[in-house]
């Protein structure tokens, strides 16, 4: 009988470990992406530069852990780890966060998905499917730093689809709390007793997605707080840009266009800029892929504008393997020091040339 007993206990334990593994699922998973980039002008000298990227190839590195629990009734809860990384020296990004990409908590449902902690917000998933060239080194994200980078500490977060119609939302209580400089860390943890506006960031997205075409508007309105980067010293700073985006399929070719209006009040003024971009992404063949784009920033009031156009070649071994090479321009007028290399140096008021290739492997 005891054996009896202890044998039924074991199978009991194998049946509830069974279930509990079909209940739920972990992914552990990642992005490796490095290469080697020559500019030129990239100082006022005008001397070149040859160096491996630091924060981004054709995809910024990184390594993540997601996972999903079946709560039943179509309610599931779900999380997000994810770290980047610096393939050139092999340290964190993201101002040297452990989880700087993600790392957030949230239940799913048919209501859509709600999140809680470090994420991406709308102005990043309003980008996803109109920038053809995505976070390449070559890019929009030379010309705006924080498109790559649109996430929010401290945030609590909505999105969902229902009909072809996406919704979405964050609000943040203290949008990012390092102290890196850069895109990296802005220094505005906010959550000050007395001052609930200081670093306070609210975005949201409204759009409308088929295959074959679709658009949406996006809202991003950051505020600042004493001590944090690009001007923004009082929770009376502010950032905004205004975005409408859309995408369409032409045959195999997938064309993606947007607009994005980015006021900024800091305490050295007021800078407005209007940021267009139209991009070609193409299948030459099933394992090659031809992407293109031109972009200008056009800064109002001034002769500060920039020209972007790319081109980026990518030879798919796999789903997982390819090789990449790209040629970029980034022509500044005035005193504009925009470099063609997202975080690159070029000369002011130089126009940059540049050429990229390396090698990208998921798992």
């Amino acid at each position: 009988m005891k054996n009896a007993i202890q044998g039924a206990a074991a199978l009991l334990a194998v049946m509830s470990a069974g279930t509990a593994m079909a209940q739920s699922a972990v992914t552990i998973y990642g992005l490796l992406d490095e290469g080697v980039v020559h500019t030129t002008n990239a100082d006022a000298a005008g001397h070149s530069m040859t160096k491996m990227p630091s924060l981004t190839g054709s995809f910024p590195s990184r390594v993540g852990v997601r996972g999903t629990e079946d709560l039943g009734g179509g309610l599931q809860a779900v999380f997000t780890l994810e770290a980047g990384l610096q393939m050139d020296t092999g340290t964190l990004s993201q101002g040297n966060r452990l989880f700087g990409r993600q790392a957030s908590v949230g239940l799913k449902g048919d209501f859509g998905t709600v999140t809680l902690g470090r994420q991406v917000n709308m102005t990043f998933m309003a980008m996803l499917k109109s920038d053809v060239m995505g976070p390449n080194l070559f890019s929009i994200s030379s010309i705006d730093p924080y498109i790559p980078n649109a996430r929010s500490d401290n945030a609590v977060g909505y999105y969902g689809g229902f009909n072809n119609v996406v919704v979405g939302a964050t609000y943040s209580t203290g949008r990012d709390s390092s102290s890196a400089g850069g895109p990296g860390g802005t220094n505005c943890g906010g959550e000050v007793a007395g001052n609930a506006k200081a670093c306070r960031q609210v975005t949201g997205l409204v759009g409308y997605e088929t295959p074959a075409y679709g658009f949406n508007v996006a809202y991003d309105i950051m505020y600042g707080n004493t001590g944090a980067a690009n001007g923004l010293t009082s929770s009376n700073n502010s950032d905004k840009r205004l975005m409408l985006n859309g995408y369409v399929k032409a045959g195999e070719a997938r064309i993606g266009a947007g607009v994005m209006d980015r006021s900024t009040h800091a305490a050295t003024g007021l800078i407005e800029t209007d940021l267009y971009y139209l991009g070609v992404s193409y299948p030459l063949t099933p394992f090659v892929t031809l992407d293109t784009q031109v972009a200008r920033r056009n800064q109002k009031n001034s002769d500060n504008d920039v020209n972007l156009l790319v081109g980026r070649l990518s030879y798919y071994f796999s789903k997982r393997t390819a090789v990449y090479a790209a040629l970029g321009r980034m022509k500044n007028s005035g005193t504009s020091a925009v470099s063609l290399d997202t975080g690159g140096t070029v000369g002011a008021g130089k126009t940059q040339n540049g050429l990229m290739t390396g090698l990208r492997h998921t798992f």
